[in-house]
Order: C-alpha cells, then sequence, then structure tokens
C-alpha cells in the first residue's frame, strides 16, 4: 500500500502543480478557435510550399491540442482540398505548438524545454516536408486520398468536424464578446477538455506510477547516462520508440517525459518523445484506417526520421549555447498539495473554468459533447450562429433553448 500511495500522492502533486495552466492554456485555445472558421484554413492549405506550411503550423498551434482530433481534423482538410504535406504540417502543430504545451513543460520541466519545443517543432516539420518531396509518390498520395475519402471513422471524429466559430460583422474584439462568442468559447473549451482528459488522466498515472516504482539505475542504464556521447546519439533514437509504447500522447506524455529527464534520456531524447505523441500505437492504427496501409508505414518512418532529427538540432544547438540544465536541482513532485502562489491560481482558473462550464451546460452544450465521437461528417457545418439559428436567438451551443 505504501508503493501505491507514494505513485497516487507524485500524481496529485503534478496534477495540482499544473491544473491552472492547462485551463489557462485551453480558455486561449477557446478564444482562438471561436473566431477562426475552418472553411478559411482549408483555402490557406492548398499547397506544400514553405509559407503554406509556415501558416498551417500556425494555424495548427491555434487549434486542437488533442493528438486524435488533430489527426482526424487534418485528414479533414485534406479530404476538403488542402494539400496532404500542409496537412500534416497542421497536425504536427495542432499537438506539438500549442500553448498549453508550452505552460506545462514551463512548470514542469523548466524554460528551456518549452523553447526546445517550440524551436524543434518547425526543425520538425522543415524535415518532414523534405522527406515528402523527396520519398512519397503521387501513386501513394492517389492511394492514400482515395482512402481518405471513404470516410472511415478514426477517433475523436464528431470533434474534429464541428466549426464552431463565431461569423458575422465586427472585429476580433467584438465577435469575442458577443453573446454567440462566450457560448462559443465555453463550448471549444470544455470539448477540448473532454478530448484530452482520458490521455491526460493516463499519463499522469503512469508517470506518478514509474516515478515511484522504477529506479533511477535503472533508466541511467537504459539511457546509457554514463556515457554522454553515446546517451547524445541513443536519446532521440529511443525516446520516440517509448512513446509508441506508452500509448499516452498530447500533453498527457509531459509528466513521463520529467521521469525520463530525471532517469537520465539526453536533452534530445526528451524532445523527441514529445514530439512522438503522433506516432503512438492507437493513432498509427488510426492512420491505416485513413490513409491506407502503405501511407501509415510511411508516415511511420518519415514521422520517426523528422523527430529524431528535430531532437539531435535541438540537442547539438542547446548544447553550443549553454542552455541544457543540469540535473541537481530537478526532482519529481512528492510534496502533495501546499498553499502557495499555485494555490491561488488554481482557485482562480477554476473559478473561471466553472463559469465557462456553466455557460456550456445552460447552452445545450451537453447534445454536441454526445457528438464528439461521431463520424467524420457529424457536424461538419456546426457554428456558432448555425446553433444560434437553431435555437431562434444569438449564441451557440447545441440543441436546444439556450437559457439567459
Amino acid at each position: 500500500m505504501g508503493a501505491i500511495t507514494h505513485a497516487l500522492t507524485i500524481t496529485g502533486s503534478m496534477t495540482w502543480e499544473i491544473t491552472w495552466a492547462l485551463i489557462l492554456g485551453f480558455t486561449l485555445s477557446a478564444v482562438i478557435q471561436a473566431v477562426v472558421r475552418k472553411s478559411t484554413i482549408v483555402r490557406l492549405l492548398g499547397d506544400d510550399r514553405p509559407r503554406t506550411l509556415a501558416v498551417a503550423s500556425l494555424l495548427g498551434a491555434a487549434s486542437s491540442s488533442c493528438s486524435y482530433a488533430a489527426v482526424a481534423l487534418a485528414r479533414s482538410l485534406f479530404r476538403k482540398g488542402a494539400d496532404f504535406t500542409a496537412a500534416m504540417a497542421f497536425e504536427i502543430g495542432s499537438t506539438n505548438l500549442v500553448l498549453e504545451l508550452g505552460v506545462i513543460l514551463w512548470l514542469l520541466l523548466g524554460w528551456q524545454f518549452t523553447l526546445a519545443e517550440f524551436i524543434g517543432g518547425p526543425i520538425m516539420i522543415v524535415v518532414l516536408a523534405l522527406l515528402f518531396r523527396r520519398f512519397l509518390k503521387p501513386a501513394l498520395l492517389r492511394e492514400a486520398r482515395e482512402q481518405a475519402d471513404r470516410g472511415i471513422a478514426g477517433s475523436m471524429e464528431g470533434h474534429a468536424a464541428m466549426d464552431m466559430s463565431v461569423t458575422g460583422e465586427g472585429s476580433f474584439l467584438k465577435r469575442l464578446l458577443s453573446r454567440a462568442g462566450f457560448t462559443s468559447v465555453s463550448h471549444v473549451f470544455v470539448m477540448e477538455w473532454a478530448a484530452i482528459l482520458r490521455d491526460l488522466v493516463i499519463g499522469l498515472f503512469i508517470a506518478g506510477a514509474i516515478a515511484a516504482w522504477v529506479p533511477d539505475s535503472f533508466w541511467r542504464h537504459f539511457f546509457l547516462a554514463g556515457h554522454p556521447v553515446w546517451a547524445g546519439v541513443w536519446g532521440p533514437l529511443i525516446g520516440p520508440l517509448v512513446a509508441v509504447v506508452s500509448f499516452v500522447c498530447s500533453i498527457g506524455n509531459v509528466p513521463l517525459a520529467l521521469v525520463l529527464w530525471k532517469g537520465g534520456i539526453s536533452f534530445g531524447g526528451v524532445t523527441a518523445f514529445i514530439f512522438a505523441d503522433l506516432i503512438i500505437l492507437p493513432i498509427l492504427n488510426i492512420y491505416k484506417k485513413y490513409y491506407g496501409r502503405r501511407m501509415a508505414w510511411h508516415l511511420l518512418w518519415t514521422f520517426f526520421v523528422a523527430m529524431a532529427g528535430a531532437g539531435y538540432v535541438v540537442e547539438l544547438l542547446f548544447d553550443a549555447f549553454g542552455w541544457i540544465p543540469g540535473r541537481g536541482g530537478m526532482t519529481v513532485m512528492d510534496d502533495g498539495v501546499k498553499w502557495n502562489y499555485t494555490s491561488w491560481l488554481n482557485i482562480v482558473f477554476l473559478a473561471l473554468a466553472a463559469v465557462l462550464v456553466a455557460r456550456f451546460v445552460r447552452t445545450g452544450g451537453m447534445a454536441m459533447l454526445r457528438m464528439m465521437g461521431g463520424g467524420p461528417d457529424a457536424g461538419a457545418d456546426v457554428g456558432a450562429d448555425d446553433m444560434a439559428d437553431d435555437m431562434g436567438g444569438p449564441g451557440h451551443g447545441g440543441m436546444g433553448h439556450e437559457h439567459r
């Protein structure tokens, strides 16, 4: 029982430390998604030019941080006419360049890891684009498009298909502060949490268990921590492989990244591990459904090379500037809940979350929530204004009447 209690204490400590940051990140993401329509995204992703890929990564960074939803949305964009490379760049941005991921990395690991994430992400996209130009044959792309057009469901399809942005005239601020804007933000906020919650909880429990039960000596041997040169070579190769079999994606793998870093994996290995949420086994199975077996294998090896390559570049770059942090003061949290600035921030942001959840429930959000796991075309044309029309008034939110 003592070992289980220790693992649960670590899980609880990490959860308490990152709660306010997650709420802040998802709120800001919801604000952006409330005013950017997905039809606009498709129009901007028609080719694989460098400028288009940069736009794709930025739009992805403003989108969902759930890996499953990002993969489903990328397939949706591809079916609607977006370039495949641009759709993959959007997918990478959606999971590896989002604000909430950067904040959580800063809190648990330090600013160096946040900076590495936002430098390494674009590097990974560049490497992937070069690999696609060299190895992605037209015949394979046609095969993938035919498979994509079959519309086979994967995971989080309904969530990816929904467009809850607010349309109409007026500035960004005017639309955001409208009733429809408030409702749209609340719906995106809650559904983003619903999309990520399972992986986040699993990731926290896995990290707590590994931190409590697996001795550091095992990780030091596994990551060749006693041989700095070989550790630097080994880290970006083994990091993605650990991620593949961990089954944890998106923000959920950050707590485990902390455990791996404390255990001795190289700096580039941590970066590559965090990037690898897009090739975990469940998502590889979804790729097979979306694009066919051959394209799934193509995505596996090209993504792996891009992730490992970005890890190596980040390792060399940060070592040259002396930015790689030491491990001496790095500890996995196991102090439980303490009354400090984190507690005050959690109180403030939990209150904000309660307001958004209340708005979500009052505006028919539960009906929208039930659509999250639908097919790839479920709710494809649902937007804030569309839902307002259904409810007979301004706002957004679902299948029922909006109470004010």
